[in-house]
Formats: structure tokens, sequence, C-alpha cells
């Protein structure tokens, strides 16, 4: 805008605040209208989601939901609303729902989509019950975010999130730190802010991992060691786990388990390539691709494969998501015995059934399924099926179905949809000033129509950023990153046999036991006890006769006993929590429920 103005010239005459507040919003929300009618026809015809994207305003204390509609054209801001009175209550939100699906046409509406409470899975039910011709969904986000942070409770990844959590909030508390621990990264930041809060974790993770060499050469500088932060408790912590051999294998552990799945959340994150036809192969390969990190070990993944399995059978195993991987042609005529076992084949038949009213049409799809299935007709031109891993599913239905219209128009539908709700502005002031206070209903109205045109601007942009040649690639849950692909112990111990410096026989695992980097940093019981038993005879203590070491008490190490099970807890806490001051970003360090 300040290009703008400087372009025009002297002489510009900016406009009034009546201006503002009065013509110039009127003609933006009749833009966004027209915008609106866009996204009715592309609802008329090839369906829509319904998305409700929740969020809780703290300092009100009120649950906000903003309702946007999804279709092949992008999302489109509805309205927001504050249902602190109703989200407790599972009939209230049905009703709410309800609402929802009648202003945006029933005719129009293929799922609608919510977090994944009880209330609002009571609520869905109940909508399912009332709207035969639709399905409710429970939002894919936020089930790999559960994933995601149930995983985050494994003891060693709790204990790996824990120190990055300290170190980066550390590290981000001192500016001078910020700018030395860049000169080292190359200006690479640590914290990498993602779709959801637990992604966020495992992708800042990845970036420590990423860093690890130059992060381990900062500690070992010299600016380091002149520094005052190689004399503070907190800086000595940071040296200590960044020369932590056992620290780097937690890490490495840790993204082993959550690397394919962040990238699967990326995926159903997806606005112009829709995802619903690739979620239920992508998280059969998120699980073989972990598998396979660990060398087929399953004791080694076994208890993230329940996480995973308990949220993927209950939440996100519907039968939409069957019919999506059916229709997909980059997946159909490549698993042709998966595709067609007795779980999708049910899925799909259930679709047919639920989204098409009319018996006839029905019949009719079931007859030209052996088209697709036998790539006959356009199918299997060769055109088609060159552009079977190239299209978008739903785009290579509309070229390549003509022989059979009733199919094409059902698979369509179903390849169009979103599979999350988090298409919404992540900028809650926005939303937070709607619901603030109370006001004559003039300036309401006013507030609503801005709040009307931001989201959607925002949107409109999000949905032409995004990109458009295939940012569905299944090759990339298996190739995610290389720490993905080998054995942790090999990996782990490469890592200590690199050389700190090019052209030197220094080793990082030299610096690492010379440092004292894998001793505890406080004393366990177990610990102790050998430490005691291993000592020679004259500096044991004589009963009666006190301690007979020939060292003096001025050179002597305190040594404070903790219990064996306790010291990772206790080593993380130290007094260092000043430190934390983005209680957001923070505060699953002393919530063992948050990891």
């Amino acid at each position: 805008m300040l290009d703008a103005v400087a372009q025009y010239g002297m002489g510009f005459k900016p406009p009034s605040m009546h201006e503002l507040r009065v013509p110039l919003l009127k003609s933006e929300v009749e833009e966004i209208d027209k915008l609106k009618e866009e996204h009715k026809k592309e609802w008329a015809t090839k369906g829509c989601s319904i998305m409700s994207d929740g969020w809780r305003d703290s300092i009100a204390s009120k649950d906000i939901v903003n309702f946007l509609v999804n279709s092949p054209k992008g999302s489109f801001f509805i309205k927001s609303m504050d249902v602190s009175n109703v989200v407790k209550d599972a009939d209230l939100l049905f009703h709410m729902l309800d609402d929802m699906v009648e202003e945006v046409g029933e005719q129009n509406v293929i799922q609608v989509v919510t977090d994944n409470a009880s209330n609002y899975v009571k609520a869905g039910r109940l909508l399912e019950a009332k709207r035969q011709h639709l399905y409710w969904t429970p939002c894919a986000a936020h089930c790999l975010d559960l994933m995601l942070e149930d995983i985050g409770k494994i003891p060693k990844v709790k204990n790996a999130l824990k120190k990055c959590i300290f170190m980066n909030g550390y590290i981000y508390n001192h500016i001078a730190l910020v700018n030395l621990m860049r000169k080292f990264t190359n200006q690479r930041n640590l914290h990498r802010p993602a779709v959801t809060r637990f992604a966020t974790s495992f992708i800042t993770l990845a970036q420590f991992h990423k860093q690890k060499s130059n992060l381990r050469k900062m500690v070992t500088s010299q600016e380091w060691n002149t520094s005052k932060w190689s004399k503070d408790v907190g800086g000595k912590k940071i040296a200590t786990y960044f020369l932590q051999d056992t620290f780097w294998r937690n890490v490495l552990y840790a993204l082993k388990l959550t690397g394919p799945l962040v990238k699967v959340l990326r995926i159903v994150d997806g606005e112009k390539k829709p995802p619903m036809g690739y979620i239920y192969e992508v998280m059969d390969r998120a699980k073989e691709t972990i598998s396979k990190s660990f060398g087929m070990k399953e004791e080694k993944y076994k208890e993230a494969f329940e996480f995973i399995d308990k949220r993927w059978n209950c939440q996100l195993h519907r039968p939409l998501h069957a019919a999506g991987y059916y229709l997909n042609p980059e997946i159909h005529y490549d698993n042709v015995e998966n595709v067609e076992c007795e779980e999708v084949m049910l899925g799909l038949y259930d679709c047919i059934g639920r989204i098409v009213p009319d018996v006839e049409t029905q019949e009719k799809i079931l007859l030209e399924l052996d088209s697709f299935k036998n790539a006959t007709g356009l199918f299997g031109h060769y055109m088609a099926i060159r552009q079977r891993k190239t299209k978008s599913p739903a785009d290579w239905w509309s070229s390549y179905g003509s022989s059979t219209p009733d199919l094409k128009n059902f698979s369509i539908k179903v390849l169009s949809l979103t599979c999350s709700a988090t298409g919404c502005e992540r900028n809650w002031g926005v939303f937070q000033k709607l619901h603030s206070k109370k006001r004559n209903r003039l300036a309401q109205s006013r507030l609503n129509d801005m709040v009307y045109v931001k989201a959607n601007r925002a949107l409109e942009r999000r949905y032409k950023r995004k990109d458009t040649i295939d940012p569905v690639l299944l090759r990339e849950i298996d190739e995610s990153n290389e720490w993905l692909l080998g054995r942790m112990e090999e990996n782990s111990s490469d890592d200590e046999g690199d050389l700190v410096f090019e052209g030197d026989d220094l080793t990082w695992a030299s610096v690492s036991r010379a440092a004292g980097a894998n001793d505890p940093i406080y004393g366990t019981r177990g610990a102790t006890r050998v430490a005691r038993e291993s000592m020679p005879s004259s500096s044991r203590v004589d009963k009666g006769k006190g301690p007979t070491t020939t060292s003096t008490s001025k050179f002597s190490r305190r040594v404070v006993i903790v219990d064996d099970d306790e010291e990772d807890e206790e080593e993380d806490i130290g007094e260092d929590g000043d430190y934390l001051d983005d209680e957001d970003e923070y505060d699953a360090i002393d919530d063992d429920d948050e990891l």
C-alpha cells in the first residue's frame, strides 16, 4: 500500500474515516459476495465440506468456532460464533451444525468436519441420523496431532523433547546467544512453526538434529568458552546436552517414530490437491516406513504403533477414506489386491448408498465400476495411464471419466473433499475482537463485515500460494529424511566418529569423553553404589574411623543423590525455569499430560 502511495506522488489524498468505514468497506463486502457466488457454483457441482474450526480464547475464557466451507475452489469463511454456552452440550452442538448444513444447502454438503472431542462425536452422530446423505468426519489433522502427543509420552521421546524445549527457550531468551547460534548454523533458526502444536515440536526436533554438528561446534568454540553462558548453569546444561551421545540417540529415536506422521499431517493440510484419495494409503506407508527405519525390530516401535492404531481405528478409519482410496487412480491400479479387500469395499458401498440418494443411479454406478477396474474405454487410453500419477484424482476423473458419467460425478465429489478443519487463518486476534465486548448493532455489523472480508482475503491468498503441480508425493513418505532410513545404532555411532575439524583426527566422541558429557549431571543411588564398590580399599569409609581417603575436602566433589528413575526429571528442571518465558511454547516441560 505504501508503495502505491509513493508511486502516486505529491497530492495524494487518503480516504477519510467515513470512506473507510462505509463506502470502501461496503465495496469490499460486495467483492467477497461475488467470490462467494463463484464458490457456490463449485459447491453445487462438486460438493463441499463444512469445516468447524474451534479454539479457545484463554484471556476472555470463551470458546470460538469459525465455520468455513471447503471445495476444490478453496475454503470460504462463513461466520465466527461464540459457542461457550453450546460446546459442552451435544444436542446444542448438533442443532448448530444442522443450521450450518441448512444455510449451505444439504444437497451440496458431503461431509461436516469437526474436531474429535466427545461432544462433537455425539453431535456428529445425531447429524448423520437426521441428514441421511452426508457424513460427519473427525479432523484428520487433529487426529494426527493426538498421535504425536501420545508418542511424545514415550520416555525416550519425552526426554528429548524436554531437553530441546529447554535449550530452545534458553537460547532464544538471550539475543546475543541467538546471534552466536545463527553464526554457526548459517543463519538458520531452531524453532520451526508448523500446522499444529505437536508437529511444531517434532519439526523443531528435526531442526536440532540437522544442526547437530554446528551446535556442537558452537559449544566448543572460543566464543562460547569466553562467554558468560559457558559459566552459567543453563549454559553448562546446554553444552552438556549438545555433547551427550544419549541425547542425540533419543532425538533420532523420536524422529524415526514421528517423521512419517508429520509428512502425513502436511498432506492432509493440503489445499489445491485434496487429500481424501491419499489419507488411507499414506497412513499405511507411514507405518511401513517407521518399521523399516528400525530394521523391522517390533519391540522398538510397538508402543508407538499402539498409539497410532488406537487413533486411526476409532477416528480416522472412515468410509469416505476407504472410498477415496479405491477411486484414486494413482493407487488403484498399482494395488489391486489391497483396494479390493472387504474393508475398503464396505466403505465404498457405504458411500455410494449414502451420498447417492437415487437407487437407479446407485445401480448404474455399480455397473460402471467394472470399466474403471478393468481400465476399459477412456480409462485405458495412454494419456489416462500416463496421467494417473501426475493429475489430481478429481481432475483425472473429470478428464477421463466420460464413459461412466454417474461414477464420474460420484468420484469427483469424494476425491474433492478435504480431510481436516484447519483451513482458517491462525491470526486469532481478528476473531477475538469480534467476540470481545458488547457493541451497538451498527458497530457489530461493521466489525462482522471487516472479519468477513479479512478472513476470506487471507484464504484466497493461501489458496493461490499453494503448489499447483503435485503437493502430494507418496514417495516422500518413504524418503522423508536421511535419518529415517538407517539404523539408529549405526547412525549414532557414525556421528560420534565424525571429525570436529577437517584435516584433523579429533572426533566428537573424543570431545564428548573429555567434557564428561555422558556422565550423569546428578549422581544416582545405583551409580554411587557402583562407584563406591570400585573404589580402592584405602578410599572407603572405615566403621568408626571416618573416611580415610587422602584427598582433601577442598577438591572433593559434592554428590547429589536422586533415585535412578527420577534422574531425567531432576536434570531437566534444575534452577532454570526463568528461561521459559513463553508459556504456550514451553508449558509442556512441567505438564506430564501434555507430553
